[in-house]
């Protein structure tokens, strides 16, 4: 009988502290959001000139996925020029932006036609072939990814909360508020939200 009350202790015990390491190991660590590091690339702008994303490093990169082609890009370079403002208001704090260009009917002559007309200074870079809009999972133009210091991905999504300047909420511009974090030190408190605008018109494969 004792040996029987000390065999039913003792598994009771085995139980108990079995549970409780199964319990353990299903918690969620705290404070894990997935790293996701910027896919390097090398891409030509239109006239030419060749890019290496790695030549930047050290320093924060705006991503826009742009099309001359989209109502919705050129709603941000035609009428409310948020792309060349945000350039120019973080150029001089470690911030390179690139446009990319993955449309595969774009012609180069179009390009440098638009950049020139609407004061584009920052390369507009040619991913005719779409590798460099897949590897990032480009959805839209505009589509806009801004790396940290460290190579990440420290936002994916839109330029805003107002899609053609119209919203029922006070307008939020992701990319600047990203930046404003970034440039001051600190963590990017909206690392994601949903791209609008229009498809990217990818090379079949």
């Amino acid at each position: 009988m004792k040996k029987a009350v000390v065999l039913l202790i003792a598994v009771v015990v085995s139980l108990v502290f079995t549970g409780g390491c199964e319990k353990k190991g299903a918690e969620k660590p705290k404070d894990t959001a997935s790293v996701r590091k910027a896919p390097d690339f090398t891409l030509q702008t239109f006239d030419g000139k060749q890019i290496k994303l790695s030549d930047y490093a050290g320093k924060i990169v705006v991503l826009e996925w742009f099309s001359n082609q989209c109502p919705f890009s050129k709603y941000h370079h035609e009428t409310a020029n948020t792309m060349v403002t945000l350039a120019g208001k973080y150029k001089e704090k470690n911030v390179v932006w690139l446009a990319i260009n993955s449309t595969n009917q774009a012609t180069s002559q179009e390009n440098m036609d638009y950049a020139k007309e609407h004061g584009i200074a920052y390369p507009i870079l040619d991913d005719r072939a779409g590798t460099v809009g897949r590897a990032y999972g480009a959805k839209t133009t505009p589509h806009m990814f801004v790396i940290d210091t460290k190579g990440n991905i420290a936002y994916d999504g839109a330029i805003d909360n107002a899609p053609m300047g119209k919203t029922t909420e006070v307008m939020v511009n992701y990319v600047d508020k990203a930046l404003e974090e970034l440039t001051s030190g600190k963590s990017v408190s909206i690392p994601t939200t949903k791209p609008y605008g229009c498809s990217v018109k990818y090379a079949q494969q």
